[in-house]
């Protein structure tokens, strides 16, 4: 989208005043008077003008998608136009309404309510309006504003106790920049407890609800797990298939009502709409959090309601699993459960996978010449796009040899180190290393390298031209 042209002042120079009358002394005489006279004049209204600031002429009263023009500091000089900050939408960095001041009518917005709260337990009302409002204030933002998507994660805000463990956070977090830098999407990392007892599980809501007041020009948060890692950077959220939905996770319908199980879905990886419905939704699912006096009571209520839960606490995986077994009319409808890929995968049955997948994909290349073409990173969308049409047959989920969406590494706890004791921390650093170097090396082959091997974090090599023919 074009930017709103930016006007400048337009002066006009004086004009000199040629072949004079020499012969009319007096003449001349009364033409100095007269000017300096104006001069004196012109003084005394200028003076006027700077103790009393006239209205600016170009100030627009209308709460309206027009923005206003900026002001130039002197209508005698010849300033061009500041060239605004724009991200890669082409959507205006610089431009907010102007604050209140004495002469100026305020352009308000929801941020100027002083009884606007960023926090759960403070609810908001008419979100839906006040977005809306604040997009009309911004039109820049406008354009593609139903499928702008924020990315949040986080992690704790003191070092891992896991030796390794703050390289590996710091390789996901670089996934995840990777991946969002290739899809055009905004990411926000946060590190601190924003609500302080809600810890461990629960720390994500407060974000998530944060994110959305903070950032009203995007239509989803897109909540990912800091053990998480994107092992398709090709793969782009399908979008229009949730037009009709307000929250999105991974999960299974029969797992839910018929099995009752507490793993019937997994709330470590969500995309949820920025929308009035969701910010009720939080508040009713924080409910059950540590913050409130009830905390104890939804622990033994969770537990007993869902067959398979063996720990007591209350968790927020069972109360999104509560919230849809007893109050489905409620919520149900507007939440969609993604089976048919991974939209978040266990890095178990994935890991093992990876080699075979990297030779299927390496062998579709050779045969066909446009896919190995090299090309600008900025422009990679449209070569995963072309892939498609050979990942017809490849199936989805498990035993699938398309590249994997999302691979979690759920219960592997790389910080704290405190892994599932079903399996060894070995094999959980290196799964992860397998995993992020799968990805990585999506991300290095646009630089014209590549890991040399999947356990290899450190060595690289060039590719030669047309590889891998």
């Amino acid at each position: 989208m074009k930017l709103p042209e930016l006007s400048q002042f337009q002066t006009t120079s004086m004009t000199k005043q040629n072949g004079r009358d020499k012969s009319s002394s007096l003449l001349s005489d009364g033409f100095l008077f007269v000017g300096g006279a104006m001069v004196a004049l012109l003084f005394v209204w200028a003076l006027g003008s700077f103790i009393s600031p006239s209205p600016d002429p170009n100030h627009s009263f209308s709460t309206g998608v027009t923005e206003s023009k900026p002001r130039v500091a002197s209508e005698n000089v010849n300033v061009s136009p500041p060239k605004y900050a724009v991200d890669a939408h082409g959507s205006n960095l610089h431009y907010d309404p102007p604050e209140r001041t004495f002469y100026d009518p305020p352009e308000r917005t929801f941020y100027d309510d002083p009884k606007l709260s960023y926090t759960i337990g403070e609810p908001i009302r008419n979100w839906d309006e006040k977005r809306k409002e604040w997009l009309k204030h911004h039109q820049s933002f406008a354009a593609g504003a139903d499928e702008r998507v924020l990315m949040v994660s986080g992690s704790q805000p003191s070092p891992c106790r896991n030796p390794i463990g703050d390289n590996l956070l710091l390789r996901f977090f670089k996934n995840k920049v990777d991946y969002c830098r290739i899809h055009g999407y905004d990411i926000f990392y946060n590190n601190v407890l924003l609500q302080p007892k809600m810890f461990s599980y629960w720390a994500k809501i407060p974000v998530v609800r944060a994110a959305m007041v903070a950032h009203p020009e995007a239509e989803w948060i897109w909540w990912v797990d800091s053990d998480a890692a994107f092992t398709d950077m090709d793969f782009k959220l399908p979008l229009d298939r949730y037009r009709n939905h307000n929250l999105v996770v991974h999960g299974w319908s029969h797992l839910i009502y018929d099995k009752k199980s507490w793993t019937s879905i997994n709330a470590g990886v969500l995309l949820i709409r920025n929308c009035q419905w969701s910010l009720d939704f939080m508040e009713v699912w924080a409910s059950m959090g540590p913050q409130t006096p009830k905390y104890d009571r939804w622990g033994k209520i969770l537990r007993s309601t869902l067959n398979d839960k063996m720990f007591p606490e209350s968790d927020d995986q069972s109360g999104l699993v509560y919230l849809l077994l007893k109050e489905r009319d409620k919520w149900g409808d507007k939440v969609y459960l993604e089976g048919e890929y991974y939209f978040e995968g266990y890095w178990l049955e994935i890991v093992g996978t990876l080699e075979n997948i990297t030779d299927k994909y390496a062998t579709i290349e050779k045969g066909v010449r446009r896919l190995r073409r090299r090309h600008a990173e900025k422009v990679s969308e449209s070569y995963g796009a072309q892939w498609e049409e050979y990942l017809k047959d490849a199936g989805n989920g498990k035993g699938s040899w398309r590249r994997p969406f999302i691979t979690h590494f759920t219960g592997c706890q790389p910080c704290s180190g405190d892994h599932n004791q079903m399996y060894s921390g070995h094999s959980c650093w290196e799964a992860m290393k397998m995993a992020l170097n799968f990805a990585d090396n999506q991300v290095l082959r646009n630089y014209g390298f590549m890991h040399q091997g999947l356990l290899d974090s450190s060595s690289v090599s060039p590719l030669p031209f047309d590889f891998p023919a």
